[in-house]
Parts: C-alpha cells; structure tokens; sequence
C-alpha cells in the first residue's frame, strides 16, 4: 500500500491523505487551507475520477471544503461519515459555496472598474449540492466493508458533534495491516459532546498535533468566567463580539449563556439580548437539537430528559437576511454577538469587527484556536491597528480569551490518547499542527519509545512486509520564504513585541480597583518578566 500525504502536514488547515491499497485509491478527508498558508498543499496526483471514495473525520472546512471541487471535477465515489457529519456538511458545503461565489462576484465588480479579467468561483452551491448526494451516514462503531481488503470503523473522537477517529484494516495477500487515522482529537469535559474514545490497536497511526507543544492553562470555570467579561462589558456599555465557529463553539456558548440566564449571574442588565448572526450557526444549532441524543454526553442527556433544552437561551435572537445583521449595531443596548467565522477571516463578524472594535468599551472575545496568519491571531497578539473591507480600524476595545477553550486536545491530551494503545504502533506519522510544533511532537513520541515522523505535504510512504519506507520526501520549501516576506520577519516580530507590550498596558489599566493581592501578583510576573530580559 502507498500512502501520499497532500496537506495539513507542519500546518493545521487543508487535511488531505491519499491511499492506494487492495486495488483502490482513495482519500482521508479533503480540507480546504484557511489564514496563512505556511506549505502548499499538493495537487492531487490523480484525476478526481480515479478516486474510488472518500473518508471524513468531521464537518470542518479545513476538513471538507474541497469536496464540491472534487465533485466539479469529476468524482462520483461515495464520501463515508458519521450521520451528523452527513447532516453538519450539508449546510457547511453549501455555505462555503455561497462564500466562493459571493467572492467571486464581488471581485468581478471590482475588477470591471480596472479592466481586470473575470474570475469564477473555486465552486458554486450546485457543486456543493452535487457533492452532498455523495454522502453515506455511518454509524459509530459499525465496522462496514468499503471494498474487497478494506474495512472501516468510526469512532468517537470528542472534538465536534459527529467527528471521528477512523480505523482502516487493509488486507492485501494474507496480510492485514491496520492503520488508525486520529482526525481532530478532543477536549476533555466539553460540554454537550462526549469525551474521546480510545483506541487500544494498530500497526500505523496518523494523528494530529495542533498543540503538541504546550497544555491547556488550568480549566476555569467557564460559566463564571464568562458571567464575569459579560457583566463588565455591560456596565461599561458596551457589546459583547465572539467570533464563534458556527459548528461546535456557538452551541457550547449558548450552552453556558443558558446557564448564565438561568442563575442570574450577570446583575442590573435584565434579559440582555444574545443575537446569533449566521444562518449558518442558526442552521447548526437546529441540526444539534435534532441529533439522537446518544451521540450527547450524560450532562447534555439529563437535561433533555427533563425537559430543557440546553442551548435554548432566552432572549436569543436570529438574524437571518443582511438587513437584520446590519441592525444589531444601530442598537445600543449591550448584547453578545455570535458570529462567524471563528477566525475572522470571513462572514458577517468582520462587519462587527468594524463596528466594535475602535469602541473601548466593548470587547472581543475569543473561544476557539487562532491559526497563524487569521485576522483572529493578529488580534490576540495585540495589534493597535487592522484594516477591515480597506478601512483602517483602530484596536481600543478589551481583547479576551477564555483560555483553555478548546475543541483540541492539549498535549497531555494527546499523549493520552496515543498511549491508550495496548502496543505502540510500529509508526506514528504526526501531522495537522504548526510547523516546529510537529517536530517537537515527534521528539517527545521519540522520547516516550515511539518511532515517528512528521511528513511534508507531497511525501509518499509505502507500508508492507518490511515496514514502512519512505518513497519521497515532501515539499520543505516555505510559501513566504518564495514571496520574500521573510527579509522582513525581524521587525514583524519587533512590531508583535510591541503590540503585546501596548497590550499588557490595556490589561493594567483594565484591573484598575482590583484586590490588592491579586494586583501584587501580577507585578511580580511582570517585574520578574522584566528582569529576565534586562540583563
């Protein structure tokens, strides 16, 4: 068997693996690269019709947004997921697709003043739709047959509703090799979804590595937390913005602000109104309240068998239409916003972006990853100044994090999860992280006893009787190294020093009245910081 490795290695966005084995070839998910693109991913090195099927670990778009691309470009092999998978990419697909249009569209009107040549979309709602005929919903746990030699399991993997650690054994001759790809391994104790499910055996594994590096800070109290920024937000005047992934973060968010209604824990502001501002999130939340409450962890269950709905929050509001997205910020009553993307690269939050952020007394709060090179990351590293639909914002609004949010496991996370194996894997291929956290993985696997490796996009392995052999080395040669941007990366990173001191400024200022003993605390981190760097 031959396996090429096509995207998301030493990144964390554009997962793609191709596998040809017992007379088949197919793919491990088919994700489309998001922010900053650090590698290319690789074409596929066959026709989109040579493809027999397609394997999916989960819903995200770094995970399936070039799906309708393979369906425009002639595949018409079966795409196996869990069932609310199935059901997450029917409306995600097609909400990429209206994206790509919609873009499309508005660089054509653009251009016509310039005289620039017309662009298409990368793909259109037709494609999307012709791709979502292609599902077939499987159920955890079931071990089907996908060809002669090959058979496949899902697993729940605990990162979003319907993800999956997929178990692949392959026979060819009188050999079976099993081989375990992780998907996106989950967070311990989030709410709503269960907890990882560990897998005890295979010969080769696959899995990702987005924080390999660092561990999550301690859980807080997420409710209370969250009751806190809210309250005082509110008492400055101010909005409450979270740029929310649509599928997932939304729903734990309503979740917690359900919980925050429900005790009164923010004081003086009445049914402070929560506006979901995303067909998508509002079609997501709809699929979470439809799924076969199995697939929900036992806190999330208790709560349906008495009656309540946990991300029924009241006084939530839906925009649907532009119009009623453009409306929430002529009203100056402080609200939350839920908006995506995530990672503000897209959607209606850049709209709210633009409308909050000069405001000093609203704040940004994030609650999911940040990739390298997302408006979302700039913003967290403290930059003073963004430019958003080519107008010039300035950053005075407070800046959080609910730290230790995560849909990802932490590194410890990730040990557990590799070391629940009764029998360490003859390889461990790591891939799906950040650049130099990949490499440091793979030494800390290393150290624990594992034999592994962490490919490039376009490295092609082979896996027998002999044990796996590397084919071809993938690509190393970095995408801003050919656009020259790395003559300038001193004073970028002088620049992000900066900022981040501007930053730590703000968050002086914001603890201004706070208990004397948690002050005295924070100089001393911040002397002692002082003192490392001025010898």
């Amino acid at each position: 068997m031959k396996l090429t490795f096509l995207g998301a290695n030493h990144e964390v966005t554009g997962s793609c693996t191709m596998l040809e084995a017992a007379g088949q070839r197919f793919l491990i998910d088919y994700g489309m690269e998001q922010g900053k693109n650090v590698y290319e991913n690789q074409p596929l090195p066959v026709a989109p019709g040579e493809i027999d099927f397609v394997l999916i670990t989960h819903a995200h778009i770094d995970h399936t947004g070039l799906l309708p691309l393979l369906a425009h470009n002639g595949f018409r092999g079966r795409i196996y997921a869990t069932i609310p998978t199935v059901e997450l990419c029917g409306i995600m697909l097609r909400d990429s697709a209206h994206i790509q249009e919609f873009e499309a569209e508005w660089k054509n009107r653009k251009g016509k003043r310039s005289g620039a040549e017309p662009v298409e979309p990368m793909y259109t709602v037709q494609d999307a739709e012709a791709a979502c005929r292609l599902f077939l919903g499987v159920e955890y746990g079931k071990r089907i047959e996908l060809a002669p030699g090959i058979e496949a399991r899902f697993v729940d993997v605990g990162h979003l509703l319907g993800s999956a650690s997929i178990e692949l054994w392959i026979t060819e001759g009188s050999t079976t090799t099993k081989l375990v790809f992780s998907g996106d391994i989950g967070n311990l104790n989030q709410p709503i979804i269960k907890d990882p499910t560990y897998i005890q055996q295979a010969d080769y594994v696959f899995m990702e590595s987005t924080y390999g590096d660092r561990n999550h800070d301690p859980r807080p109290d997420y409710v209370a937390e969250l009751a806190k920024i809210l309250q005082r937000t509110f008492d400055r005047g101010g909005n409450v913005v979270v740029p929310s992934f649509a599928v997932g973060r939304t729903q734990e968010m309503l979740y917690f602000l359900r919980e925050i209604k429900e005790k009164g824990l923010v004081k003086g502001h009445g049914n402070f109104p929560v506006y979901i501002d995303s067909p998508l999130a509002t079609e997501a939340t709809r699929i979470f309240r439809d799924t076969d409450p199995d697939c929900f962890d036992a806190q999330t269950r208790a709560l349906l068998e008495k009656g309540i709905d946990p991300i029924n929050v009241p006084g939530l509001r839906i925009s649907v239409t532009s119009d009623d997205s453009r409306m929430i910020n002529t009203d100056r009553t402080p609200k939350v916003i839920l908006s995506a993307s995530g990672m503000c690269e897209a959607g209606r939050i850049r709209h709210h972006l633009k409308h909050n952020l000069w405001r000093p007394e609203c704040t940004i709060l994030f609650v999911g990853f940040q990739a390298v090179g997302t408006l979302g990351r700039t913003l967290i590293e403290g930059t003073d100044l963004v430019k958003l639909f080519g107008e010039p914002i300035e950053v005075k609004a407070e800046i959080c994090q609910l730290t230790g949010m995560s849909g990802h496991a932490d590194k410890d996370g990730l040990l557990r999860w590799v070391n629940a194996f009764t029998e360490k894997p003859r390889r461990v291929f790591v891939i799906h992280g950040e650049d130099e956290v990949e490499n440091r993985f793979v030494d800390t696997l290393t150290e624990q006893g594992f034999t592994a490796c962490a490919p490039y996009n376009g490295a092609q392995w082979a896996i027998g009787a002999e044990g796996a052999v590397c084919l071809q080395e993938g690509t190393k040669i970095r995408v801003e190294q050919r656009t020259g941007e790395g003559a300038n990366r001193a004073a970028t990173v002088f620049q992000r020093l900066l900022s981040a001191g501007k930053r730590l400024l703000r968050v002086i200022e914001h603890n201004e009245g706070g208990a004397n003993k948690d002050l005295a605390k924070f100089a001393d981190q911040i002397n002692a910081l002082c003192d490392k760097w001025d010898r």
